[in-house]
């Protein structure tokens, strides 16, 4: 069969779905795929464009499996914007003057940031808020304008619909004082109602950013030096910027169609049947370029729905467009905002029942027939907790009382909702309920992660996880399978009840917990969870009463094993601050010992390529310069990042250096169900990077703010705030009760993002309990920490006082003096790093030696 070949005109989330869809569907290669991307990288996730300001990069960004891209049948140009298309000849000329023959173009060129036309749009200091290269231009911006000035930058974002809101956080992120100017008379006009809108306008504006509606700005106004100086507003106002950032709507990048004589909407973008077909059967349009049913739709949902369309048609499908789900839920400055089906009630005899709390900052309505049945849309700002389930239901018959989805959470039994096969559950990748069933029945899932990686249902937004866990639990039990939360085969109880179980029983030793709560004699899942709950409950060192068995390889030499078998070496350098005569020492050691030294993100020396004889030594010389363990092998607190607060900075407003000390003084040797990782930062600039913490303290005027759940890793989760404006002792406080209720309750190897995400309730419930106390734990929680605090002890100092933990030591048990004679290395840039096995074949290569030197 002769392969036809796709061009695709755009490299964007949608011309990433429709290219995975098509290979993932395509399996007797019909279509090869060739990819213009205007853009030099790959497709990225423009949702989370945002994150970017904390520290992510374009390649953090990007979509799904690289690997899609090293496809033989798939070919991405980037830099390639396409500047013409010959539909006579089937030709896409791109940038340079190149031709691209295809069989079938599908055009997904997407929109443009759109700005009215305004005086002075075009001074240094004004952006648009679309793609990577805008968002990185606009912080390399605040960053000179903030050196040049000496003070916070002032900014203003014009819009105050999604994409200004984000850009507000953005701004904000980058520690200016910001302005969001909105012409509507409220906030997400196209999203929530007069009363969501001031909901949202009271949450933001606590949050610290001006909001100004009913505004127009008629002018933007140069300083003395051609910057941008100050905005004009139509009512003769003035206000003075530093940075202003349009984020006022988008329009169709079109230009590409109608050059080619295709047909155009009334309002822009190329005129598609319900197919996704031009009138040109040879060229398709998807995404935001496509005008379909009358209208260019700015959503991701729908414009993943047109790919998989395409992509079905192609292969000889009928699949048709059903309509555009236009609900959104998003979480705005750390703002829940939802909005689903006729949230503006304009069907006819259309009933609204509202629920406000202005004190709580929550804002409910829900719109139902005027028989309060059927639900048709509703609103949903401070707490969208109920949009998972709610979204589904509309234009089907309302489960439950309607008061129990508004009321809040207590007050009233929220509906147990069981949802038809058709109903909708993830509408970014258009996934329903009976999909997510089907995958449990028939494809044999039995994990969330195995759901997600069938289904697709959750992998974009994330909105809708609670519901797909709910709906794959429900649908195992059903086929009678348990929905097991055992640690393993050995212990049938999850990790929470046991460490209660072990807790409440007193028991101290792996082998009275297996008497009494297990069977066998333990596995590699089993002996480490239990060796981390002994630890936590009574902190105890790792190694002793014969717990050096039950460890990790890491735990059991207290060092990080590398890819050669050697081990890295990592003292603690608290908050960061550390002594010019530990740096030397350092230094010493890594010159003796032949080490490689590198500085961590998390702000300490890493010595890497120590034996394992070598490790006491190295250590001994460490802890009696007054050093001590690190734990970066632990599942335990590994480090607090700080920047230089107050101290030494002009921007600072708190010792942030003292209380990063102060905390991982006080949390080292915590051991936990995963590793832990803190920032704090002196002011909202967040050089720290807190919010990519489990736990993040960021300064304000009045105190501190604590945020929790951040995670870095495969799956990246920003910290959620969860107190505002606390002193000293209540940071330590909250923070103490947070992390042991965490090591109480979380599952093995779950870090402090998916455990909030799935404790019921979420941080919400977290909250109550940490800090309003619900469940009368807290003086437990209090005391199980001061226990920990009080009998902290270092684990290598310990080690190197009991002569039988050292024999553990040697390279080789039967010649304790002989090192490892497999280790060579070479050198690169100053430093040895270890050979491959062509470098070794190829030689010559260093190889250690018995001594402290390196010997070629």
């Amino acid at each position: 069969m002769t392969t036809e070949h796709i061009v695709v005109v755009g490299g964007g989330m949608v011309a990433h779905r429709f290219t995975e869809a098509l290979r993932a569907r395509d399996t007797g290669g019909r279509y090869s795929v060739e990819v213009l991307a205007e853009e030099p990288r790959a497709p990225y996730d423009r949702v989370a464009l945002t994150s970017y300001f904390t520290g992510r990069t374009p390649e953090d960004l990007q979509l799904g499996d690289p690997a899609l891209w090293d496809d033989p049948l798939v070919t991405l140009r980037r830099d390639s914007g396409a500047t013409a298309v010959d539909r006579a000849r089937r030709v896409v000329t791109v940038e340079g003057g190149r031709e691209v023959a295809y069989d079938h173009l599908v055009l997904a060129t997407g929109s443009y940031a759109w700005a009215p036309p305004t005086p002075g749009a075009d001074l240094p200091g004004v952006f648009m808020y679309r793609t990577v290269d805008d968002v990185a231009a606009l912080r390399g911006w605040v960053e000179e304008r903030r050196e040049a000035l000496g003070r916070p930058v002032r900014g203003a974002v014009i819009g105050g619909g999604l994409l200004g809101l984000e850009a507000a956080g953005a701004l904000q992120g980058l520690g200016c004082v910001s302005t969001v100017i909105q012409f509507s008379d409220r906030l997400m006009n196209l999203q929530v109602d007069e009363g969501g809108g001031e909901a949202l306008k009271r949450l933001i504006e606590k949050l610290g950013v001006t909001v100004r509606v009913k505004t127009a700005t008629t002018a933007i106004r140069a300083d003395k030096d051609g910057h941008v100086g100050s905005l004009i507003f139509a009512d003769g106002g003035e206000q003075l910027v530093d940075v202003v950032v349009f984020a006022t709507g988008v329009r169709p990048r079109d230009e590409l169609g109608a050059a080619a004589g295709l047909e155009l909407g009334a309002r822009g973008g190329v005129v598609v049947d319900d197919t996704c077909l031009t009138a040109d059967p040879a060229v398709t349009a998807i995404g935001e370029v496509a005008c379909i049913q009358g209208a260019c739709i700015g959503l991701i949902a729908p414009g993943n729905t047109m790919a998989e369309i395409a992509v079905d048609r192609l292969l000889g499908g009928a699949s048709t467009f059903p309509g555009a789900d236009t609900a959104t839920k998003l979480k705005l400055l750390g703002v829940d905002v939802a909005s689903f089906g006729d949230a503006f009630a304009t069907t006819p005899g259309a009933l609204e029942m509202v629920y406000a709390d202005p004190v709580n900052g929550v804002y409910k309505k829900l719109v139902l027939t005027d028989d309060a049945t059927t639900l048709l849309g509703g609103v949903l700002v401070g707490d969208a907790s109920a949009y998972a389930s709610l979204r589904p239901q509309v234009g089907a018959r309302l489960q439950g009382d309607p008061a129990g989805w508004l009321l809040p959470e207590g007050a009233i039994e929220r509906p147990n909702v069981e949802l038809p096969d058709e109903a909708g559950v993830c509408s970014c990748n258009n996934v329903s309920a009976g999909a997510i069933r089907d995958s449990v029945n028939h494809d044999g899932c039995t994990d969330l992660g195995a759901v997600k990686a069938c289904t697709k249902a959750g992998t974009s937004c994330g909105s809708c996880l609670p519901l797909v866990k709910k709906i794959m639990a429900t649908e195992l039990e059903k086929s009678g399978i348990e929905v097991s939360n055992a640690l393993c085969e050995h212990v049938e109880m999850s990790r929470a009840q046991l460490f209660d179980a072990v807790r409440v029983a007193e028991l101290t030793t792996f082998s009275e917990i297996m008497d009494r709560f297990g069977t066998g004699r333990g596995c590699d899942i089993c002996k480490p969870a239990i060796a981390s709950i002994l630890a936590s409950l009574y902190n105890q060192h790792v190694l002793a009463e014969g717990r050096a068995a039950l460890q990790d390889t890491n735990d059991r030499v207290m060092a990080n094993m590398q890819k050669d078998g050697t081990y890295s070496v990592v003292p603690r350098v608290p908050g960061g601050e550390i002594l010019p005569e530990h740096l030397i020492l350092i230094g010493q050691i890594a010159q003796d010992y032949g080490l490689y030294t590198k500085i961590t993100g998390g702000q300490r020396i890493d010595m890497f390529g120590a034996r394992l004889d070598q490790l006491p030594g190295i250590w001994k010389r460490l802890v009696d310069a007054g050093m001590e363990s690190g734990q970066a092998y632990g599942k335990s607190l590994r480090t607090v990042k700080s920047c230089v607060g107050s101290d030494w900075c002009r921007y600072g407003v708190q010792d942030s250096v003292g209380l990063a000390i102060a905390l991982e003084l006080r949390y080292r040797g915590l051991r936990s169900p995963h590793k832990l990782k803190f920032g704090v930062s002196g002011c909202a600039r967040e050089c720290a990077e807190a919010r990519g913490k489990d736990v993040g303290v960021i300064a304000t005027d009045k105190g501190w703010n604590i945020y929790v759940g951040g995670n870095g890793g495969f799956t990246p989760v920003h910290a959620q705030l969860l107190v505002e404006d606390v002193d000293d002792e209540a940071v330590f406080r909250i923070i103490d009760r947070y992390l042991m209720f965490y090591i109480r309750t979380a599952d093995r190897l779950q870090r402090t993002a998916p455990w909030q995400q799935e404790y019921e309730g979420g941080l919400d419930a977290i909250r109550k309990v940490v800090v309003d106390d619900s469940l009368g734990i807290c003086a437990d929680l209090d005391a199980h920490m001061a226990r920990h605090v009080d009998t902290y002890e270092d684990e290598w100092k310990a080690v190197l006082n009991d002569p039988e933990r050292l024999k553990q030591f040697t390279s080789f048990v039967n010649a304790p003096d002989q090192p490892d004679p497999s280790l060579a290395y070479v050198e690169q840039r100053g430093q040895r790093r270890p050979a491959t096995p062509q470098e070794r074949e190829a030689g010559p290569v260093l190889i250690a030696s018995t001594t402290l030197e390196v010997r070629s």
